[in-house]
């Protein structure tokens, strides 16, 4: 017979450091899977078709893996839960849930839309008194019916999207 049998103790399946570095790991790996893709795609910096098919396949995956990570450290920490005595064990405890359920939640939110916020109220004036756009600036045109806009891309890198009427036509110009 094992040494916890015989004092009347239960056995654990995993020891306590084990079931500590696991929540650690798990902890890690949620919160990575859903800031990798916040990392890899930011406006103003330049992204390769590699990190956005990473960024996109970690989006795509965020949301079952952080709420396995979810249900996994629940159960650890139940299980570390009775064996622990000092209150700011506890608290880092219940910490790392706070981390595990904030991850689940992020996993599901659209953050791309918050980075890239589209214009609302865009406003437009004559190439001639568009004093924020320097001759060398590359810009989005269109033209329609012989009327023409031009969307600076500067601006078009963090919007990504315009909402505009071009020659009597809805549009919306994108990049």
């Amino acid at each position: 017979m094992s040494e916890a049998v015989l004092n009347n103790k239960p056995e654990r399946f995993f020891g306590r450091r084990a079931e500590l570095l696991t929540l650690v790991v798990i902890t890690i790996v949620a919160l990575a899977i859903v800031i990798a893709p916040v990392m890899i795609i930011q406006p103003f910096k330049p992204q390769t078709p590699r990190g956005v098919q990473l960024s996109f396949a970690l989006r795509l995956w965020s949301p079952l893996i952080t709420l396995l990570s979810f249900a996994a450290g629940l159960f650890l920490v139940a299980s570390l839960w009775a064996g622990t005595r000092r209150w700011w064990k506890k608290a880092l405890l219940v910490a790392v849930m706070v981390l595990l359920l904030m991850a689940a939640w992020f996993a599901r939110q659209n953050h791309f839309e918050w980075m890239f916020n589209p214009l609302a109220n865009a406003g437009y004036v004559k190439g001639s008194d568009a004093r924020f756009v320097e001759d060398s600036d590359v810009v989005l045109a269109v033209v329609n019916n012989g009327e023409a806009a031009a969307y600076p891309i500067r601006q078009m890198a963090y919007h990504h999207l315009v909402q505009d009427v071009v020659g009597g036509t809805p549009i919306v110009a994108t990049y």
